[in-house]
């Protein structure tokens, strides 16, 4: 068993919400509530769900874009939660992310080099021009970038190679471990294929660690050695990726694996369909998130939220039935 790298313990971020005269605050939108998992070096976590879930947050949270309202992320035995000026900088370079929109996440006005040596300035790792030039041609080289890309800006480029222009500028800093908040949503699927290709030989070159966003269960299950789905803001199921598809113990996760698209038209997979929206992060219900929309629900899932259960096979879920 490899070391463990990360440790999330009963991470709760809400967003406070204003209002009336006095601008006092009335609500909160309780985007991550109670959320623990591990993440091992050299694995990857796959996270999905609907939009909405608090996928991002979570991500954003786990390498401080947003500080947690409270719990704790320990983070090579060291809970990072309150570390906060030089110490933080320092931590951001074995802390990356990898955004989902390559239209939005790249300044239009710097060109490629310039994009790519931006964090090596930031974190004072190349003092040298000549050095800093060497590496960001390494970098674009490792991601598949043609030299000439250099004096370029983004708009010259398609959505696949901007959002290799982003894994090169998040691998700059040689981090450990990097969140991937979708990053082949908003590319086509012959794309998504490559880049999800690329990272899967970055990490088996580098070392690294991933844990990797997305809702689209079929690019999870390539891509990711453990998954962790969440409904409203918590985390209802976790197992080995082979476990999850092969034996889904969730209500939730058995609908999200039935929509999966199947390219025999003689397969005939029951679909469950899920009734009714999903509830507002602003006022869950109370017992169970899930019990509105569940297909198995009984009255004490309306009572309180159920523990997290063990199951063979390293097979964590949250349901009353399972």
């Amino acid at each position: 068993m490899s070391e463990m790298l990360l440790e999330v313990q009963d991470l709760v971020k809400s967003f406070p919400i204003y209002g009336g005269l006095l601008q006092k605050e009335v609500a909160a939108v309780k985007a991550v509530q109670g959320v623990s998992f591990s993440v091992r070096k050299g694995e990857t976590l796959g996270l999905v769900g609907e939009s909405g879930c608090g996928k991002s947050t979570l991500g954003r949270c786990l390498i401080r874009l947003l500080d947690p309202t409270s719990g704790k992320i320990i983070y090579k035995g060291r809970d990072i939660t309150t570390v906060a000026g030089e110490e933080l900088r320092e931590l951001r370079k074995s802390l990356q992310i990898i955004f989902q929109d390559p239209y939005a996440s790249l300044n239009p006005r710097m060109t490629v080099g310039a994009i790519l040596e931006e964090p090596l300035v930031i974190h004072n790792l190349y003092p040298n021009l000549k050095d800093r030039t060497d590496r960001v041609r390494h970098l674009m080289e490792l991601v598949g970038l043609r030299p000439e890309a250099y004096s370029r800006y983004p708009h010259e480029f398609s959505g696949g190679q901007r959002q290799r222009i982003g894994i090169a500028r998040s691998l700059a800093v040689n981090p450990e471990l990097i969140v991937c908040d979708e990053p082949v949503s908003a590319l086509d699927v012959s794309i998504q294929a490559q880049v999800i290709n690329l990272l899967k030989d970055l990490q088996q070159k580098l070392g690294l660690t991933y844990i990797f966003i997305a809702h689209d269960l079929k690019v999870v299950e390539h891509v990711s050695d453990r998954v962790a789905v969440m409904y409203l803001g918590k985390i209802v199921e976790l197992a080995e990726a082979d476990e999850l598809y092969v034996n889904p113990m969730h209500p939730y996760t058995k609908a999200l694996l039935s929509a999966i698209p199947v390219p025999d038209p003689k397969a005939k997979e029951k679909r469950i369909i899920l009734t009714g929206d999903v509830p507002s992060p602003i006022n869950p219900p109370r017992g169970c998130h899930f019990h509105p929309r569940c297909p198995m629900m009984i009255e004490e899932c309306k009572a309180a939220y159920p523990d997290r259960k063990m199951a063979p096979g390293r097979h964590e879920v949250c349901c009353i039935r399972a």
